[in-house]
């Protein structure tokens, strides 16, 4: 069985790195990477695609809230991506490379691989194939997830040695409104975990009671949660999981 490496388990992992906008920290920013690799932490971060196909550091599919524009970020290229200033920062969109070469193996990266299908189907594998190309040389540890499992599956073809997970959760309607209901329904039962050769789940600490979740963890696997936003729901969730992914105190 495929297994995280243990430095996944021995520190907290920062949700989209230590950020903090008042203090010039936006989330998933070079600064915000810096300062978590400064303080011990793993990191989460988001990967978009642009329009020439470079994966970009970047959480939503829309630059209005996060960066000095607005409109998709996929209509535009890595070079225009990076001259965006993001929000609360002094600094333009990051890619990818640029995220690896500044970590450079020092704490854990998890790498959350956004749904390009648009509803979580099967129209996936531009952005798998970009990933894998940057990461096969990266010399650290690291792993990669989403919550769409044909992205899963793409990085399982890809790059078939790299830990790989589910981000998870109950998929109700009002989180997920342009994904179908049966979609929605299926997911939530999070049926595809041994057909993806998953090692590890990343799921909703709202929901860690699930059915789902227990079976999970009876197998032996891992499970992680998000987002974490307190030292109380940090302890609280530690009754079941091995690690959180956390913002806006210090874990």
């Amino acid at each position: 069985m495929m297994q995280l490496p243990a430095s996944f388990f021995g520190r907290p992992i920062a949700h989209r790195a230590l950020h903090d906008v008042t203090d010039g920290r936006p989330e998933n920013s070079r600064a915000a990477i810096i300062a978590a690799v400064e303080a011990g932490y793993g990191i989460e971060i988001d990967l978009q695609l642009s329009a020439d196909h470079v994966p970009m550091v970047f959480h939503d599919y829309d630059l209005a809230r996060l960066a000095e524009a607005t409109g998709p970020i996929q209509l535009q290229s890595a070079s225009d991506l990076a001259a965006i200033p993001l929000r609360g920062g002094t600094e333009g969109i990051p890619s990818f490379a640029e995220v690896l070469d500044l970590v450079a193996g020092r704490v854990p990266l998890l790498v959350e691989i956004k749904d390009q299908d648009g509803g979580l189907g099967p129209d996936v594998g531009t952005l798998e194939t970009a990933t894998a190309e940057l990461i096969k040389d990266y010399d650290g540890d690291i792993a990669v997830m989403s919550f769409n499992p044909h992205a899963v599956v793409a990085m399982r073809d890809v790059l078939p040695d790299v830990p790989r997970g589910l981000v998870t959760c109950d998929y109700n309607v009002d989180d997920w409104p342009v994904v179908k209901a049966d979609v929605r329904e299926r997911l939530a039962d999070i049926p595809d975990f041994e057909a993806v050769e998953a090692c590890f789940i990343s799921h909703d600490r709202n929901d860690l009671n699930s059915a789902a979740v227990a079976r999970i963890k009876a197998a032996g696997y891992p499970v992680f949660t998000w987002t974490i936003r307190s030292p109380a729901q940090e302890a609280e969730a530690r009754k079941i999981v091995d690690n959180v992914t956390f913002e806006q105190y210090l874990a």
